[in-house]
Order: structure tokens, then C-alpha cells, then sequence
């Protein structure tokens, strides 16, 4: 890995700083060198960060050595891609704040298949479990990898019927590879290291926050060419996927349900202002 990659995976291991302030310490210095070399004081003024992230920042980036970094994720078979990567997703490389780093765990080839995400409610209906069942397997038998962030309800269906089918799945998630949120799918996402793919922006050991979680969204559908949403309500982190891909200029499909379900109305919704209105897997194919 070249020496501005290697510092760049440091700094984006540290704690108290955003995808901004890497932004601003690219164009202070685009070979990164002369962050490890400031003085505390120095980053508040030279990049609007607050003292107190400063802090936090400044004892992260110097507690560890480059290389000793490296060295872990490698002992650990975490994979890494910056963006300045040829193997980093062209799709995610084209939004408007595609991570600086990610880190894998698995089958790091998924990247370079067609995906299409799949996500929805955390407390799916029998009918949304029937419909995951229904449209799912003809999107494998056209090699299609179904990408979804490993949340409860639709998301774990996603992934678990993609495995059973013989399929290629992505879980994004909104912790590090190493911290899986919920704990209730650790034995998915364990399973998903070995014979698919977990993916993060976030460190290995980071836990998940709320404010994670639209951030992994942009990257569902940052990596997918369309994004499939199944059972949501109006007020849905699913619904910010689909904001995100339609920013992102990808497809948004939705499947409908009934006019009298809390779950099918965010669906409904999206449908009314002109998501491809979804019925057979076939509907999907056919668009992308």
C-alpha cells in the first residue's frame, strides 16, 4: 500500500473526526504527512474541529504506529480499500461523499458484481416475508448479489434467503466488522466473513451509533445499481435509503401492500410519487 494510503487508513481509524475533516486535511496536505506532525492546538483553528474532538483525535492518531495498524487488520483479515483504490467501487466512488475507507471482512470480489439492495421494516408481516421469498430467488438466478445492512427483519431475510439460494449478499453495516449490531445476528454475520461479505466504513472496534446508520444507507445504495424496498413505514430508515438512491440517480423500486397496513404505507407512499411499482421479480430485471 503507498505511504499516503497507509496514512490516510491511520487517520481514518482515529476518533473525533468526520468525512469533512479528512476532506480538509486532503486539501491542507494531499500527501497527509504533515497531520502527524501538528501540535494539538493546531487542528481546531486549521480545521474547524472542536477542542474536545481535537483531543480525542490527536491521542488516537499518535497511541498506535502505522504500520502496527496495518499489521492488526491484516492478522484480523480485514481487508482494506481506499477510495484512491482502483479495486474501490466505481458506483460508490461517483456519490457525493463516498467513504474515504472501507473495510471488509469475506468476499471483497462481491464489490465487482452487479448488486441490487433489498431493505425494509424490522418487524416485517407474513406478506413481507412471502414477497422477500418470492422475488428474491429469480434476482440470484440472474446474478444479481442482493446487498442489505444486516438489520433485523427484512434485512437478515435478505441475506439468509440469498445464502439458501445459493446466492452472492452484502451486509453493510453501521458498526465495525468486528462490533456486529444487532448481537442477534452475529452467527449471520459470521457466517456472511466467511462465504460473502460484511462491509464498513466504520473501524473494526467501532460500535454503532445512530448517527450510523444513514451513513451506511448512502453506501446500500451507493454500491447498487437499484434499491428494492419492501414494507416500510412513512417514517422508515428504509425511506432514506430511498431518498439517498434517488440523489445518487439510482432506481428505486417498491412493492405495495395494503392501504389499511402501518408497514406498506412509506411503500405506498414512494410508489405515489414515482418508485417503479414492483409485483414480480421480473419488474426488476426488466428495468435494470
Amino acid at each position: 500500500m503507498e505511504e499516503m494510503k497507509k496514512r490516510l487508513v491511520h487517520i481514518h481509524s482515529a476518533r473525533g473526526i468526520g468525512w469533512k475533516s479528512i476532506y480538509r486535511f486532503i486539501h491542507f496536505d494531499s500527501t497527509l504527512q504533515l497531520i502527524f506532525t501538528l501540535k494539538e492546538h493546531q487542528f481546531p483553528a486549521l480545521f474547524q474541529m472542536t477542542a474536545k474532538n481535537a483531543k480525542l483525535f490527536y491521542a488516537d492518531l499518535h497511541s498506535t504506529s502505522t504500520d502496527a495498524l496495518l499489521d492488526q487488520f491484516h492478522k484480523e483479515q480485514v481487508h482494506l480499500l481506499t477510495i484512491f483504490d482502483n479495486e474501490y467501487p466505481a458506483c460508490l466512488s461517483k456519490i457525493y461523499d463516498p467513504p474515504w475507507v472501507l473495510y471488509l471482512k469475506g468476499k471483497k470480489s462481491l464489490l465487482k458484481s452487479n448488486c441490487i439492495s433489498v431493505v425494509g421494516t424490522r418487524n416485517p408481516s407474513p406478506y413481507g416475508i412471502d414477497v422477500i421469498k418470492t422475488i428474491i430467488p429469480p434476482l440470484i438466478k440472474n446474478n444479481w448479489t442482493i446487498v442489505s445492512g444486516l438489520a433485523l427483519g427484512i434485512d437478515a431475510e435478505a441475506h439468509k434467503i440469498s445464502i439458501k439460494e445459493k446466492g452472492n449478499t452484502i451486509a453493510v453495516l453501521g458498526s465495525g466488522v468486528h462490533q456486529i449490531y444487532p448481537t442477534s445476528n452475529q452467527s449471520l454475520a459470521s457466517e456472511m466473513a466467511i462465504s460473502q461479505l460484511l462491509l464498513s466504513e466504520f473501524p473494526p472496534y467501532r460500535k454503532a451509533e445512530k448517527w450510523h446508520f444513514p451513513l451506511r444507507n448512502r453506501i446500500i445504495s451507493g454500491i447498487s445499481k437499484g434499491t428494492v424496498i419492501i414494507e416500510a413505514k412513512e417514517r422508515s430508515g428504509s425511506l432514506i435509503t430511498a431518498e439517498q438512491a434517488l440523489e445518487q440517480g439510482r432506481d428505486v423500486f417498491a412493492v405495495p401492500g395494503s392501504i389499511f397496513e402501518p408497514r406498506s404505507h412509506g411503500t405506498n407512499r414512494l410508489i405515489q410519487q414515482g418508485a417503479k411499482l414492483v409485483l414480480t421479480a421480473e419488474d426488476i430485471i426488466e428495468e435494470i
